[in-house]
C-alpha cells in the first residue's frame, strides 16, 4: 500500500518579520487598488490580477511600478525598527491641496527589537494566526477598499498622490544619506503645533470612512478614509 502523508500546515506569523513582509505585501496591492479606484490614471493602464486569492487591478506603468516597489523598500527598514504608526496614501489637488487620505494603522504591531526579528513570539497564544486566516481578512479589506474607493465621488483633473508615514511618538525621525523620506508639510504633521494654525490642520478632514478592522494574533490593522476640507470646497468634485 502506498502511504499518504498530511498537506504540511500553513505558515504562521509568529516573527515580527512575517508580520512585516504580509503587510508590505498587502500595501503593494492596497496602493495599486486605490490608483485604480480613485482613476489616477486611465483603466487602460491596469491589467487585471489575482492576489489573496481575489481579484485586483494593478498598474502596469512601469514608473509607477516602480515608485511602488521603491516606496514599500524604504518603509521596510522603518518597520523593522518599529518606528511607524501608520501608512499613509495622499491625493493631492493640482494645486496640492488635500483631498483624501488612506490610513492604515499598525500602532498595535508588537515592537520588537530589530536583532529579534526572526525571533518567534512568546507565549502560548500570540502569533498564531495562520497566513490562510489572515490573507482572508486581507482579501476582505481590499474588497472594502475598492467599494468605499468608488463610492467617494469622481476626483478632479490632474490630481497627483504620495505615500507618508506617521512615526510613533518615541521613534526618531529618518535621516541619514540617501535620505528617502522628507518631513511632510504642515498640515500633515503631528504632534504638538505649539499654537500654530498651521501644523495638523489636514489631519482628521471633514469626513471620515471606516473601511476595515484585522484582527488576527498580532496581526493588528485598521484601515480608513479621510476626506479634507478641499475636496468640498473645489466644485470640479462631483
Amino acid at each position: 500500500m502506498a502511504s499518504t502523508s498530511a498537506p504540511p500546515p500553513p505558515p504562521i506569523l509568529n516573527t515580527s518579520l512575517a508580520l512585516h513582509r504580509t503587510l508590505a505585501d498587502f500595501l503593494t496591492v492596497a496602493i495599486h487598488t486605490i490608483l485604480y479606484t480613485r482613476e489616477l490614471y486611465p483603466a487602460s493602464t491596469f491589467l487585471t490580477a489575482r492576489a489573496y486569492n481575489f481579484p485586483v487591478h494593478q498598474n502596469r506603468h512601469p514608473a509607477v511600478c516602480a515608485w511602488i516597489n521603491s516606496s514599500i523598500a524604504s518603509l521596510t527598514p522603518l518597520l523593522a525598527s518599529n518606528s511607524v504608526s501608520r501608512v499613509v496614501i495622499v491625493i493631492y489637488s493640482s494645486s496640492l491641496e488635500v483631498l483624501e487620505r488612506y490610513l492604515f494603522d499598525i500602532s498595535r504591531f508588537p515592537v520588537v527589537d530589530e536583532k529579534e526579528k526572526y525571533t518567534e513570539f512568546e507565549g502560548a497564544n500570540r502569533g498564531m494566526s495562520n497566513i490562510v486566516d489572515v490573507e482572508e481578512q486581507l482579501r476582505a479589506t481590499i474588497g472594502k477598499l475598492e467599494h468605499t474607493g468608488r463610492k467617494l465621488g469622481k476626483l478632479p483633473d490632474n490630481c497627483t498622490y504620495t505615500m507618508a508615514v506617521e512615526l510613533r511618538d518615541e521613534a526618531d525621525p529618518p535621516i541619514g544619506h540617501p535620505q528617502p523620506w522628507i518631513p511632510t508639510e504642515p498640515g500633515l504633521q503631528t504632534g504638538d503645533g505649539g499654537g500654530s494654525a498651521t501644523i495638523g490642520k489636514d489631519l482628521g478632514g471633514v469626513k471620515s470612512t471606516p473601511v476595515r478592522l484585522v484582527e488576527a494574533g498580532d496581526f493588528i490593522l485598521e484601515t480608513w478614509v479621510e476626506e479634507g476640507i478641499a475636496k468640498y470646497e473645489d466644485s470640479s468634485v462631483s
